[in-house]
């Protein structure tokens, strides 16, 4: 029997059809239950944050083959918006902002990427990443159901995506980046908002699905993340405190395993031990979990104004890479060693069916077998915190130290224990260059100390100062004056009037007539602060200067868009008339200090004003230059304070 040529050919054109389409579905990004499936192929993902804005670009290569060296195959970054859109409309990727070269350098690495796309992101970031330029637009409100607010951050993100997409960077199209996350926690201010907040997460999580990017959406601690968003966990312990994705379809995934807590002034280093961390990553693979992101892997520095209220310049220094760059011992190589040990179980995890058998009070086996095959993995969990045990486990003893897991990839052998560390231990040093500091000549030059008529800005009250500022610099001067007359003074000697600032943050220097009267200041948790200090007055006019300070823009919380900081309420006590109020005085502002406009830790800023050979101790409000040789750099200091 002859088959006609046109029905073979209509045969082979189906079969040609539904190969390609196959072929098309198999290739991308796609997850069940079990795992995320990237070209139809499952795996084990060991993901670390690492922040390309907080790094200088040259260093990025190394920083990558670090992480790489440790066992991280995915990559985690935010976007940073004020980075990138610093004033509406015009746009940075330049130098360290270059996100397109970053993601390009972590695939020439062999790693994927998770974009975290926000655009709020929080992140110990000056206003959560939020460009200054927003606060300004009308009827804004931050992060709920608001048109202005959702109009500017659908147009940024649609512009991030697109211009990955315009790279070929997504996974669909060959790129590395497999994951992406809009909206950050949103969950802890979700009910400020009441309704209008859960019309805000639907909207964002359905608008970002609405790009079309062929890769995931993430929301991390989102239970009510619209499908097909994935809601993953943030915190030190999610093997145990995740109570998992919102729908079963949906993959177990870790987003922000945090490797210690960041700093903030005033606050003892914090840390994590490397077999805590350990610890609980083994306990999430144990439970089904799927990708485990170290948040921070390396952490890097906060430059310039870059940190958010009184966050350090040094960021998550006790990662397993430390802000230098360098790897921190033995947290760094006990992490590498685990990450080893879990590969070695992939197969049962990713397609063994699991069980749990219980070996003796909080002790227990987490158990993967796959059917048909020799594939067994197993975790033998020892939960008790300080007790060790020694338990059988098909018809082995094994000794579990207290707090541990052992991981035994042929269910026989045990290849790690979070509780045993078998990588060297290291400790950062410094030593001073004697040659360096020798023969060093410090110059000085003392900063314009404004009085009412230097300082352009006027208003009856004290202005609040991130809206006077517009981010453009920490500082802003308050100035006034008074006029007092003899009956003003007390008449016993020793009663001296006292100054007295309410401020609603972060930190203030009081001069009275160009002389330094003291400093005060908030912390991370209490912004408000009260000034006071006995002050000398003179008869006539005494000019009152007040060098208020922002410590970096707050970046959490809900209505972040009025915040407010800097002087509430002046007043001088103690005054034979009684207490003086100043708050309806008359006020100038300045936003800035002269040195800092001139750039004067620059070496071009310096050669702007005169400076005098530095002798003893210098004035209030002095700057400190000093050139050293050895490598050849400018040092300058500035010191508000006699």
């Amino acid at each position: 029997m002859k088959i006609p040529l046109v029905l073979t050919l209509l045969s082979l054109w189906v079969v040609m059809v539904v190969s390609q389409a196959a072929d098309k579905a198999s290739k991308g990004i796609t997850y069940d239950g079990r795992s995320l499936m990237i070209n139809g192929k499952r795996d084990l993902f060991f993901s670390g944050s690492i922040h390309y804005t907080r790094l200088p670009h040259e260093m990025w290569p190394v920083i990558l083959d670090k992480a790489k060296h440790g066992g991280i195959n995915v990559i985690q970054t935010y976007v940073f918006w004020n980075a990138h859109e610093p004033v509406q409309g015009q746009y940075n990727f330049e130098g360290d902002y270059d996100l397109v070269k970053f993601i390009k350098l972590c695939q020439e690495k062999d790693m994927y990427v998770n974009l975290r796309v926000g655009p709020f992101i929080q992140a110990e970031w000056n206003h959560g990443g939020f460009p200054y330029w927003l606060r300004e637009v009308s009827n804004i409100t931050f992060r709920t159901d608001n048109e202005p607010f959702k109009y500017h951050m659908k147009k940024f993100v649609k512009m991030i995506i697109q211009k990955m997409k315009d790279e070929k960077l997504f996974a669909p199209q060959g790129g590395p980046i497999i994951l992406a996350q809009i909206e950050n926690e949103y969950n802890n201010i979700q009910r400020a908002y009441k309704d209008d907040g859960l019309k805000y997460v639907q909207w964002a999580g359905n608008m970002a699905v609405g790009l079309k990017t062929g890769v995931p959406w993430v929301m991390c601690k989102q239970k009510d993340a619209p499908d097909p968003v994935i809601n993953t966990c943030n915190g030190r312990n999610c093997g145990d405190t995740f109570t998992g994705p919102n729908r079963a379809h949906k993959p177990i995934l870790w987003t922000e395993n945090w490797t210690a807590q960041y700093r903030v002034f005033g606050d003892p280093p914090s840390q994590r031990s490397a077999e805590d961390l350990a610890f609980s990553v083994a306990r999430f693979f144990s439970k089904k979990g799927t990708l485990a992101n170290y948040y921070m892997y390396y952490g890097g520095t906060n430059y310039g104004r870059t940190g958010a209220s009184f966050v350090t310049t040094r960021y998550y220094d006790e990662a397993p890479l430390d802000e230098y760059g360098l790897q921190k011992e033995p947290k760094w190589g006990h992490l590498k060693d685990l990450h080893s040990a879990l590969r070695m179980c992939k197969k049962a995890l990713l397609f063994g069916s699991t069980s749990v058998e219980i070996l003796g009070e909080e002790l227990e086996a987490r158990i993967y077998e796959k059917p048909g095959t020799k594939e067994c993995a197993a975790f033998l969990c020892n939960n008790r915190t300080r007790t060790a045990a020694t338990v059988m486990f098909r018809g082995q003893e094994y000794f579990l130290p207290a707090d541990s897991i052992s991981i035994l990839p042929d269910c026989q052998n045990v290849v790690y224990n979070t509780k045993t560390v078998v990588s060297q231990h290291n400790a950062r040093t410094f030593s001073i260059s004697k040659q360096a500091n020798d023969n060093l000549v410090w110059q000085m030059y003392r900063d314009m100390i404004p009085t009412i008529a230097e300082s352009p800005i006027k208003s009856k009250t004290p202005l609040e100062l991130m809206s006077t500022t517009k981010d453009t610099s920490d500082y802003l001067w308050y100035t006034t004056s008074i006029t007092l007359t003899r009956e003003d003074f007390p008449l016993r000697s020793d009663i001296t009037p006292v100054l007295q600032v309410a401020n609603l943050g972060h930190a203030m220097h009081a001069y009275v007539n160009g002389e330094y009267v003291g400093f005060a200041h908030g912390n991370h948790m209490e912004k408000s602060f009260t000034f006071r200090q006995p002050v000398n007055l003179r008869l006539g006019t005494n000019h009152i200067q007040l060098l208020c300070m922002t410590v970096g823009m707050p970046d959490s919380g809900a209505y972040l868009e009025h915040r407010l900081a800097g002087v509430h309420a002046v007043s001088i006590q103690g005054l034979n008339t009684g207490t003086l109020d100043l708050s309806i005085n008359g006020w100038g502002h300045l936003a800035g200090v002269d040195g800092e406009k001139q750039q004067l830790y620059t070496e071009e800023g310096s050669k702007k004003v005169e400076w005098k050979t530095a002798t003893g101790q210098g004035e209030p409000l002095t700057w400190y230059k000093v050139l050293n040789y050895l490598p050849l750099t400018l040092a300058v200091v500035f010191n508000t304070e006699q």
